[in-house]
């Protein structure tokens, strides 16, 4: 839900200023993500993956929704 994209979001903004990356961080709903071609990168949990495929955005797809470290991981190997 709303719930999970928004701590994504706070999680992502995060870790994005401690890796010095600028970036917009939207949180959205999976209809929108689905239709919004503009995104670079679109976070999302294991049971939503499968509805994200082929799009032209990178999905990263997270294990665990509250690991910062995973995400900091992530977020790096495909930024840095």
């Amino acid at each position: 839900g709303m719930g999970t994209s928004m701590i994504l979001k706070i999680n992502a903004e995060k870790v994005l200023k401690q890796i010095n990356i600028a970036a917009t961080v939207e949180a959205v709903s999976l209809e929108r993500a689905q239709t919004q071609r503009d995104a670079q990168i679109i976070l999302t949990t294991k049971d939503l993956a499968e509805h994200l495929k082929g799009l032209p955005s990178e999905v990263i797809v997270l294990e665990q929704v509250l690991d910062i470290e995973e995400l900091r991981a992530k977020l790096s190997r495909s930024l840095l």
